[in-house]
Protein backbone atom coordinates (compact mmCIF):
# COMPACT_ATOMS: atom_id res chain seq x y z
CA UNK A 1 0.00 0.00 0.00
CA UNK A 2 1.42 3.29 -0.61
CA UNK A 3 0.01 6.50 1.10
CA UNK A 4 0.23 9.59 -0.54
CA UNK A 5 -0.67 13.38 0.72
CA UNK A 6 -2.70 15.76 -0.95
CA UNK A 7 -4.50 19.12 0.08
CA UNK A 8 -7.67 20.00 -2.11
CA UNK A 9 -9.40 23.62 -1.85
CA UNK A 10 -7.04 24.51 0.12
CA UNK A 11 -7.27 21.90 3.34
CA UNK A 12 -5.18 19.52 3.94
CA UNK A 13 -5.88 16.34 4.32
CA UNK A 14 -4.48 12.11 3.47
CA UNK A 15 -5.37 10.04 1.11
CA UNK A 16 -4.11 6.89 0.27
CA UNK A 17 -3.66 4.68 -2.82
CA UNK A 18 -4.09 0.81 -2.85
CA UNK A 19 -2.31 -1.02 -5.44
CA UNK A 20 -4.50 -3.99 -6.45
CA UNK A 21 -3.22 -6.88 -5.99
CA UNK A 22 -1.29 -9.15 -8.48
CA UNK A 23 -3.46 -12.59 -9.17
CA UNK A 24 -1.94 -15.61 -8.17
CA UNK A 25 -0.98 -17.82 -10.50
CA UNK A 26 -2.72 -21.05 -11.03
CA UNK A 27 -0.91 -24.18 -8.97
CA UNK A 28 -0.45 -27.04 -11.07
CA UNK A 29 -0.63 -30.61 -10.33
CA UNK A 30 1.62 -33.22 -12.15
CA UNK A 31 -1.27 -35.64 -13.72
CA UNK A 32 0.07 -37.63 -16.78
CA UNK A 33 -1.52 -36.37 -19.84
CA UNK A 34 -2.59 -39.26 -22.36
CA UNK A 35 -0.04 -40.22 -24.97
CA UNK A 36 2.44 -37.60 -23.06
CA UNK A 37 5.39 -38.13 -20.42
CA UNK A 38 3.93 -38.60 -17.34
CA UNK A 39 4.29 -35.55 -14.99
CA UNK A 40 2.88 -33.49 -17.96
CA UNK A 41 1.38 -30.44 -15.67
CA UNK A 42 -2.53 -30.67 -15.32
CA UNK A 43 -4.61 -26.93 -14.47
CA UNK A 44 -6.49 -27.76 -11.15
CA UNK A 45 -8.74 -24.87 -12.28
CA UNK A 46 -10.67 -27.09 -13.84
CA UNK A 47 -12.70 -27.76 -11.25
CA UNK A 48 -13.59 -24.65 -9.83
CA UNK A 49 -15.04 -25.79 -7.01
CA UNK A 50 -14.73 -28.21 -4.33
CA UNK A 51 -16.21 -31.40 -5.79
CA UNK A 52 -17.46 -34.81 -4.72
CA UNK A 53 -16.04 -37.82 -5.88
CA UNK A 54 -17.29 -41.32 -4.86
CA UNK A 55 -14.81 -43.87 -5.69
CA UNK A 56 -15.97 -47.51 -5.70
CA UNK A 57 -13.66 -50.15 -5.76
CA UNK A 58 -14.62 -53.66 -6.38
CA UNK A 59 -12.80 -57.31 -5.86
CA UNK A 60 -10.07 -57.19 -8.62
CA UNK A 61 -6.83 -57.58 -8.72
CA UNK A 62 -6.25 -54.04 -9.87
CA UNK A 63 -7.80 -52.87 -7.02
CA UNK A 64 -4.68 -51.55 -5.52
CA UNK A 65 -4.11 -49.39 -8.44
CA UNK A 66 -7.43 -47.25 -7.35
CA UNK A 67 -5.34 -46.32 -4.64
CA UNK A 68 -2.86 -44.23 -7.14
CA UNK A 69 -6.49 -43.45 -8.40
CA UNK A 70 -7.73 -41.83 -5.00
CA UNK A 71 -4.06 -39.89 -4.19
CA UNK A 72 -4.43 -38.19 -7.94
CA UNK A 73 -7.58 -37.02 -7.81
CA UNK A 74 -7.54 -35.68 -4.16
CA UNK A 75 -4.06 -33.79 -4.88
CA UNK A 76 -6.35 -32.33 -8.25
CA UNK A 77 -8.54 -30.68 -5.25
CA UNK A 78 -11.84 -33.08 -5.10
CA UNK A 79 -13.30 -34.44 -1.87
CA UNK A 80 -12.69 -38.50 -2.66
CA UNK A 81 -14.60 -40.55 -0.74
CA UNK A 82 -13.54 -44.12 -1.03
CA UNK A 83 -16.41 -47.49 -1.25
CA UNK A 84 -15.04 -50.56 -0.71
CA UNK A 85 -17.18 -53.87 -1.29
CA UNK A 86 -16.49 -56.92 0.46
CA UNK A 87 -14.57 -58.56 -2.32
CA UNK A 88 -12.63 -55.57 -2.71
CA UNK A 89 -10.66 -55.64 0.93
CA UNK A 90 -9.54 -59.38 -0.10
CA UNK A 91 -7.38 -57.72 -2.18
CA UNK A 92 -5.96 -54.19 -0.75
CA UNK A 93 -7.25 -52.80 2.83
CA UNK A 94 -8.62 -49.91 3.73
CA UNK A 95 -6.03 -48.11 5.19
CA UNK A 96 -4.14 -46.71 2.13
CA UNK A 97 -7.40 -45.20 0.46
CA UNK A 98 -7.74 -43.36 4.22
CA UNK A 99 -4.71 -41.77 4.03
CA UNK A 100 -4.69 -41.19 0.14
CA UNK A 101 -8.23 -39.14 0.03
CA UNK A 102 -7.62 -38.15 3.77
CA UNK A 103 -11.45 -39.60 4.55
CA UNK A 104 -12.57 -42.82 6.25
CA UNK A 105 -13.46 -45.59 3.95
CA UNK A 106 -17.13 -46.73 3.44
CA UNK A 107 -16.48 -50.82 3.84
CA UNK A 108 -20.13 -51.75 4.96
CA UNK A 109 -23.66 -51.09 3.98
CA UNK A 110 -23.95 -50.18 7.92
CA UNK A 111 -21.34 -47.51 8.73
CA UNK A 112 -22.67 -45.11 11.06
CA UNK A 113 -22.29 -41.30 9.96
CA UNK A 114 -22.82 -38.28 11.82
CA UNK A 115 -26.42 -36.71 12.01
CA UNK A 116 -29.55 -38.59 10.97
CA UNK A 117 -29.12 -39.43 7.05
CA UNK A 118 -27.54 -42.72 6.46
CA UNK A 119 -24.18 -42.62 5.00
CA UNK A 120 -24.88 -44.15 1.67
CA UNK A 121 -27.76 -41.88 0.96
CA UNK A 122 -25.46 -38.99 2.12
CA UNK A 123 -22.47 -39.99 -0.23
CA UNK A 124 -25.56 -40.24 -2.87
CA UNK A 125 -26.90 -36.60 -2.62
CA UNK A 126 -23.83 -35.07 -2.43
CA UNK A 127 -21.85 -36.76 -5.30
CA UNK A 128 -21.25 -35.07 -8.62
CA UNK A 129 -19.27 -38.00 -9.82
CA UNK A 130 -19.54 -41.35 -9.08
CA UNK A 131 -16.36 -43.56 -10.55
CA UNK A 132 -16.38 -47.08 -10.22
CA UNK A 133 -12.45 -48.08 -10.39
CA UNK A 134 -12.12 -51.51 -10.71
CA UNK A 135 -15.50 -52.41 -11.86
CA UNK A 136 -15.95 -56.40 -12.17
CA UNK A 137 -18.54 -58.45 -14.12
CA UNK A 138 -20.67 -58.53 -10.89
CA UNK A 139 -20.80 -55.01 -10.28
CA UNK A 140 -21.53 -54.51 -13.67
CA UNK A 141 -24.82 -56.63 -13.35
CA UNK A 142 -25.89 -55.17 -10.22
CA UNK A 143 -25.87 -51.55 -11.41
CA UNK A 144 -27.68 -52.71 -15.07
CA UNK A 145 -30.16 -54.31 -12.98
CA UNK A 146 -30.85 -51.78 -10.00
CA UNK A 147 -29.66 -55.22 -7.45
CA UNK A 148 -28.69 -53.36 -4.29
CA UNK A 149 -27.10 -55.70 -1.33
CA UNK A 150 -24.13 -53.28 -0.34
CA UNK A 151 -22.94 -50.07 -0.06
CA UNK A 152 -21.33 -49.17 -2.71
CA UNK A 153 -24.76 -50.68 -5.00
CA UNK A 154 -27.36 -48.43 -2.85
CA UNK A 155 -25.40 -45.37 -3.16
CA UNK A 156 -25.57 -46.27 -7.37
CA UNK A 157 -29.40 -46.86 -7.24
CA UNK A 158 -29.95 -44.07 -4.91
CA UNK A 159 -27.13 -41.54 -6.44
CA UNK A 160 -28.49 -37.67 -7.39
CA UNK A 161 -29.61 -37.09 -10.83
CA UNK A 162 -26.82 -34.46 -11.28
CA UNK A 163 -24.38 -36.39 -10.95
CA UNK A 164 -22.23 -38.21 -13.69
CA UNK A 165 -20.91 -41.95 -13.47
CA UNK A 166 -18.00 -42.93 -15.24
CA UNK A 167 -17.05 -46.94 -14.98
CA UNK A 168 -13.58 -48.45 -15.69
CA UNK A 169 -14.18 -52.05 -15.86
CA UNK A 170 -11.51 -54.85 -15.00
CA UNK A 171 -11.78 -58.43 -15.43
CA UNK A 172 -10.95 -61.63 -17.41
CA UNK A 173 -11.40 -61.42 -21.15
CA UNK A 174 -14.17 -63.73 -21.66
CA UNK A 175 -15.92 -62.28 -18.79
CA UNK A 176 -15.75 -59.00 -20.22
CA UNK A 177 -16.96 -60.33 -23.90
CA UNK A 178 -19.59 -62.68 -22.51
CA UNK A 179 -23.23 -61.76 -23.81
CA UNK A 180 -24.13 -60.94 -20.43
CA UNK A 181 -21.84 -58.67 -19.81
CA UNK A 182 -21.75 -57.12 -23.07
CA UNK A 183 -25.52 -56.60 -22.20
CA UNK A 184 -25.03 -55.30 -18.80
CA UNK A 185 -22.54 -52.13 -20.25
CA UNK A 186 -25.05 -51.58 -23.53
CA UNK A 187 -27.57 -50.92 -20.86
CA UNK A 188 -25.72 -48.98 -18.55
CA UNK A 189 -24.49 -46.73 -21.62
CA UNK A 190 -28.33 -46.22 -22.11
CA UNK A 191 -28.40 -44.14 -19.42
CA UNK A 192 -25.70 -41.90 -20.41
CA UNK A 193 -23.36 -44.17 -18.06
CA UNK A 194 -19.69 -43.54 -19.52
CA UNK A 195 -16.72 -45.98 -19.81
CA UNK A 196 -13.28 -45.81 -19.76
CA UNK A 197 -11.90 -49.38 -20.83
CA UNK A 198 -11.25 -52.14 -20.82
CA UNK A 199 -7.78 -52.10 -22.32
CA UNK A 200 -6.24 -55.16 -23.63
CA UNK A 201 -3.13 -56.78 -23.03
CA UNK A 202 -1.88 -59.47 -20.88
CA UNK A 203 -4.24 -60.41 -17.67
CA UNK A 204 -3.33 -61.59 -14.37
CA UNK A 205 -5.56 -64.63 -14.86
CA UNK A 206 -2.92 -65.68 -17.51
CA UNK A 207 -4.75 -64.87 -20.83
CA UNK A 208 -4.34 -62.31 -22.92
CA UNK A 209 -6.59 -60.13 -24.47
CA UNK A 210 -9.36 -57.60 -23.55
CA UNK A 211 -9.84 -56.72 -19.81
CA UNK A 212 -6.96 -54.78 -18.33
CA UNK A 213 -7.85 -51.82 -16.20
CA UNK A 214 -7.05 -48.81 -18.38
CA UNK A 215 -4.20 -46.42 -17.19
CA UNK A 216 -4.57 -45.11 -14.05
CA UNK A 217 -3.83 -41.35 -15.13
CA UNK A 218 -6.08 -41.43 -18.18
CA UNK A 219 -8.83 -42.29 -15.65
CA UNK A 220 -8.00 -39.71 -13.31
CA UNK A 221 -7.67 -37.01 -16.47
CA UNK A 222 -11.21 -38.06 -17.88
CA UNK A 223 -12.45 -37.94 -14.28
CA UNK A 224 -11.54 -34.26 -13.83
CA UNK A 225 -13.06 -33.61 -17.61
CA UNK A 226 -16.14 -34.74 -16.56
CA UNK A 227 -16.35 -32.64 -13.65
CA UNK A 228 -15.47 -29.69 -15.55
CA UNK A 229 -17.80 -29.95 -17.98
CA UNK A 230 -21.30 -28.50 -17.98
CA UNK A 231 -24.22 -29.94 -16.70
CA UNK A 232 -26.81 -31.47 -19.47
CA UNK A 233 -30.09 -30.32 -18.96
CA UNK A 234 -31.82 -32.83 -18.47
CA UNK A 235 -28.93 -34.11 -15.72
CA UNK A 236 -26.30 -36.68 -15.28
CA UNK A 237 -26.52 -40.10 -15.25
CA UNK A 238 -28.89 -42.58 -14.48
CA UNK A 239 -28.42 -46.10 -13.02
Amino acid sequence: MRRKKCAPHGRRRRCFEFRRARETPVRRIGIGRPGRPNGQSFDESIVSRTKNIVLGVTGSIAAHKAADLASQLTKAGCNVNVVMTADAQRFVTPLPFKTLSRNPVVTDLYDEAEGWKPLHIALADEADLLLVAPATANMLAKLANGIANDALSCIALALNPKARVLIAPAMNGRMWLHPATQQNAATLKSRRVEFIGPQEGMLSCGYEGVGRLWPVEDIARRALALLAAPRRRAGGSRL
